[in-house]
């Protein structure tokens, strides 16, 4: 077997389970925060073209895709990001949702015979940054993301010694778990240590569609590019997903973008990892891309969600409604495990201990005090939610 497997940890959910082990919870209905998974129902145009094109699964896809495929995907990114070129044929690929993607690029992009490669990434964070970097061969290296700054990205916090050795970044924007968004001058100083020290920027944007002003979308990483004069996306990759702008978890689509010379080989490693989209899920995510209709539709839902638990929820915990996204990262009093166990003991509400998504870095971890709470229920469930969370959090004071 692989070696690296056993420096695999537990996933948070595994992590979550255990917890919970031996804890009977009230009778009453169990409403799901914990995890990230989106809620609302698939649109029908997504739907419909799915099953409009089964008669596709007779055929082997291509691992490059559609090219009705790769324009609707560029021509998303050219239209939200108002980009003036993206080029369909080699600065876009399909992915089987970002999660594989994300895990991928380190495998595509680490060169584990360079000594000590290191790949850096935000913390807290998602973990399957942590696993791609392991499993490639390389050493994670983490920068603490904490409330005293906004929750910022420190690139000083690592010597010079490390950042030589750096070979990829993961980011991500809008932040899971904080909802930052990172700034046209954040990106700035990225870009400027990516050209020094010659690493990959990943950039996870799969929550960028779930904003609350519709005139002010998020800043992304090829739009920060263009504005600051990087119109071949060098040493940039970012990735967009269906699952949480179309309410398609399941279709397990999305899309790479970026420097042209990075995908070819991303390409080439995708082709032997097999990894090619279903033309059916194809179909259906070509429908996805090119509707804004049901995306305004869903963004909506969960600005209205926001709208109604944050004023419930911000008497009892440290909570700011975040740039953008679905979560809302709540500092609670006491040990979030413990929160979190007792929580659940109470009231059958499930919510993620934030230290289960950080590690321990320069003495502290920055998830620790906190829970992630994602609002992917529907309203009536989230009121719910806070009114149960905000009856516990009173009887505990």
């Amino acid at each position: 077997m692989n070696s690296r497997l056993s420096l695999l940890e537990p996933y948070p959910f595994e992590k979550l389970r255990a917890l919970f082990a031996g804890v009977t919870p009230p009778a009453s209905s169990p409403i799901r925060l914990s995890i990230g998974e989106p809620q609302h129902a698939t649109p029908a145009v997504i739907r419909d073209a799915l099953t409009a094109h089964l008669d596709a699964l007779a055929v082997y896809p291509t691992t490059a895709g559609l090219d009705e495929l790769r324009n609707a995907i560029a021509g998303w990114f050219r239209q939200r990001y108002g980009l003036t070129r993206l080029e369909a044929a080699s600065e876009v690929l399909p992915v089987n949702g970002t999660r594989e993607a994300l895990f991928a690029v380190a495998q595509a992009v680490v060169d584990s015979s360079r000594r000590d490669p290191v790949v850096v990434s935000p913390n807290p964070f998602y973990q399957i940054y942590e696993g791609a970097t392991l499993l490639a061969g390389a050493q994670p290296a983490f920068l603490n993301q904490v409330a005293a700054t906004r929750f910022a990205l420190d690139v000083a916090a690592l010597d010079e010694h490390t950042w030589r050795r750096v070979q990829l970044m993961y980011v991500c924007t809008p932040g899971n778990p904080t909802g930052r968004v990172l700034t046209l001058d954040e990106w700035r100083t990225l870009f400027e240590w990516s050209d020094r020290y010659g690493f990959v920027i990943a950039s996870d944007e799969c929550y960028s569609e779930i904003y609350d002003d519709e005139a002010s979308p998020p800043l992304g990483g090829l739009e920060a590019a263009q504005r600051l004069d990087r119109p071949d996306f060098r040493n940039l990759v970012v990735f967009a997903s269906l699952s949480k702008r179309s309410n398609a978890p399941g279709l397990r689509s999305g899309a790479v973008a970026g420097d042209a010379r990075l995908l070819r080989r991303f390409l080439q490693y995708r082709t032997y990892h097999g990894s090619a989209m279903s033309l059916a899920v194809q179909h259906a995510s070509i429908s996805a891309w090119q509707d804004e209709a049901h995306v305004r539709e869903n963004r909506a839902k969960y600005r209205e969600k926001f709208s109604a638990v944050v004023p419930m929820l911000s008497p009892v915990m440290q909570i700011e409604r975040p740039d953008a996204g679905f979560y809302l990262w709540a500092g609670v009093p006491g040990d979030d495990t413990t929160f979190a166990r007792e929580l659940f003991a109470a009231t059958h509400v499930t919510v993620l201990p934030g230290q289960y998504l950080g590690r321990d870095v320069q003495g502290e971890n920055p998830g620790r005090g906190f829970v992630r709470i994602a609002l992917v229920p529907e309203l009536d469930a989230c009121v719910d939610a806070a009114t149960r969370i905000v009856g516990f959090c009173r009887s505990r004071a």
